[in-house]
């Protein structure tokens, strides 16, 4: 028997690709205005205060599998369909899209031909700025299923797995702050939001009944002044250097902030597919493309960029609202055209599905015995 999907993962996807994108958009706000400017500062707490999305793409990621798996005993051929279908919808566009960036990085002068260099670039996912994160989720993908046994197995993990995450997180900052072992970015500093998410998928059904507690307010206050705080150390601890303070403080606040943060907005947005049921097709076709946004988003920016200059003074509000608007628009173009013309689309932008949607009219979608979509 087939489970209800998760509609508010549409939503969530949503907000983080619109986060993103906004991020990459306003942050040249610090070779635009002068630091310490007020101009600097409103931009530097857009900038920083919005930056949930890594954390929402990460629980969503969790949440999707272990609303999925968690019942279900993983046999072979499922664990052979499961890494199949991850090595062809994310590893497959990450090396094209990472071999396109190294290609045009060299176009632009800003990397020298190195074919040596480039190799452990694209194995670090360095080629460019947003492809770490792709590493990132590459790696929780192939942890999942150790994951997944281990709440399985173990009730005492799986019944608090947010504070598993939490711990861990932490304890591997100080291991890597003590003995520095690993060079690039592993998953255990991100375990916080994927244990978070696997602890909302493991117990959705709980989970989607407290979505009209009052406690909404007390998540909300609590999430607004992490987020305050976190942005204030941000601009005081490592953009004008202030005052300085151990790293595990930002680091604790900073995870504070993620995970109260994403988890109000999975009440949040599971409230808006109860109340407005009939929006749920218009978000879910333009967040099915939100890959296709977080690997497309930069050249495109880099292209609207030629076109619309960010001046200083007031004309900068203007020109920055009209290079993330465009960018938005140009990338949902693309990833369309491409979806709908193009044969396998899914090798550059992930798993699509079949059809492309009309630009015109909404997908329809049944409201009856939905799969979960993964």
């Amino acid at each position: 028997m087939q489970k209800d999907r998760i509609e508010s993962i549409y939503f969530l996807r949503l907000f983080a690709m619109l986060m993103v994108v906004l991020v990459h958009t306003t942050g040249i706000f610090q070779s635009v205005f002068t630091e310490g400017s007020m101009e600097f500062g409103v931009y530097h707490f857009i900038n920083r205060i919005i930056r949930l999305e890594a954390g929402i793409f990460i629980m969503i990621t969790a949440m999707v599998f272990f609303y999925k798996y968690m019942d279900k005993k993983m046999t072979v051929p499922e664990l052979k369909d499961y890494y199949k279908k991850r090595a062809l919808y994310i590893v497959v566009p990450y090396l094209l899209w990472a071999l396109f960036y190294e290609a045009f990085s060299l176009y632009i002068g800003a990397v020298p031909l190195n074919f040596a260099e480039m190799t452990w670039r694209i194995i670090q996912g360095e080629s460019f700025y947003q492809l770490h994160f792709i590493f990132l989720i590459v790696q929780f993908y192939l942890v999942f299923p150790i994951i997944l046994f281990i709440a399985q197995k173990v009730p005492v993990f799986k019944k608090y797995m947010w504070v598993f995450g939490i711990a861990i997180e932490i304890g591997y900052y100080f291991f890597d702050q003590t003995f520095q072992l690993i060079p690039f970015s592993i998953f255990l500093s991100s375990l916080g939001p994927y244990l978070l998410g696997a602890w909302i998928g493991a117990y959705y059904k709980e989970q989607r009944s407290l979505i009209y507690r009052k406690t909404n307010v007390a998540w909300a206050v609590f999430a607004l002044a992490a987020g305050v705080t976190t942005v204030f150390l941000h601009y005081h601890l490592y953009t004008v250097s202030t005052f300085a303070l151990p790293g595990y403080v930002y680091l604790i606040m900073n995870l504070s902030y993620i995970l109260s943060g994403s988890y109000l907005l999975f009440r949040l947005t599971e409230v808006i597919c109860d109340k407005w049921p009939g929006i749920i097709p218009y978000v879910q076709r333009v967040a099915v493309y939100s890959f296709g946004f977080y690997l497309l988003h930069p050249f495109i920016l880099k292209v609207v960029a030629q076109f619309i200059p960010a001046p200083e003074g007031y004309w900068f509000h203007l020109f920055i609202l009209l290079r993330y608007v465009s960018t938005i628009i140009l990338c949902y173009l693309v990833i369309w055209f491409t979806h709908k013309y193009f044969v396998r689309p899914g090798l550059l932008f992930g798993k699509l599905p079949r059809r492309a949607p009309s630009i015109l009219e909404a997908p329809k979608v049944s409201t009856d015995n939905r799969s979960t979509g993964t």
